[in-house]
């Protein structure tokens, strides 16, 4: 299938425009940063969307959602001109909010009114929805927070590629990681030390980085390279070399 040409060489930042706006102090230990994008194509337009361990609460055309964490890509369609609002929480903070596991939410995406009561209010700004944000506070989690910092952990240590080597690192089990996991990430350790080991290989595309397949595979824990090449493109939609056309 030949390629969109709109995908190739960063040429998707003509028709697109995004925003990461930092949350207010108070909202920091929950929110991890706001995110707003807005579009304009003539024709449609494929959009990929690589997953992250968080949840999103989005605004869009008058309705808000919630997003549970999504086990693999996602292609959205975007067409004409229109823009989202979103809030991307913390790894693990949105359970709180949720007052259930997080799992329930993984791989749906509801209606917000289902989690905030009293409905949600139409937002198309970062004070509106922190307004809205703040008279929905949680009481403290402490596991909430310490989620999060495993998450962070993952990703700032290269070298954790399995989930016994995090839980030695952390003096845990790994059963009381998954349990911590599923009711406050959404998703497994393994698929979390997976997605972030995976990143450091979309940063190296990116960055034009010549890469020794072999060696990258062994280094990011993979017994070989089609193991590598298979978890990416279940990941992401495609293989390395075609995702890296993007860049």
């Amino acid at each position: 299938m030949p390629r969109d040409v709109r995908e190739l060489g960063g040429a998707w930042t003509r028709f697109q425009r995004h925003a990461f706006p930092a949350p207010s102090p108070d909202l920091a230990p929950y929110v991890e940063h706001y995110w707003m994008v807005s579009w304009n194509y003539e024709e449609p337009y494929r959009q990929l969307i690589v997953p992250y361990p968080n949840v999103h609460l989005t605004f869009h055309d008058g309705a808000a959602r919630v997003q549970g964490v999504c086990s693999g890509h996602q292609v959205r369609v975007l067409e004409g001109a229109g823009g989202v609002l979103g809030v991307r929480f913390r790894p693990g903070c949105f359970r709180p909010f949720l007052g259930a596991p997080v799992s329930s939410l993984t791989d749906r995406s509801v209606d917000a009114g289902e989690v905030f009561p009293g409905g949600v209010p139409e937002a198309d700004d970062v004070p509106a929805v922190e307004d809205f944000l703040r008279a929905h506070l949680p009481e403290p989690d402490p596991r909430a927070g310490r989620a999060a910092d495993i998450v962070a952990t993952i990703s700032a240590e290269p070298e954790i590629t399995r989930v016994g080597t995090l839980a030695r690192l952390l003096g845990t089990g790994t059963r009381d990681l998954q349990r911590l996991f599923a009711e406050y990430v959404g998703i497994g350790p393994k698929w979390v030390i997976r997605r972030y080991r995976l990143h450091e290989v979309t940063e190296r595309l990116a960055a034009g980085t010549p890469i020794d397949w072999a060696e990258l595979a062994a280094e990011l824990g993979y017994a070989d390279q089609p193991h590598l090449a298979r978890d990416f493109k279940d990941m992401f939609g495609e293989s390395p070399t075609r995702y890296a056309e993007r860049y």
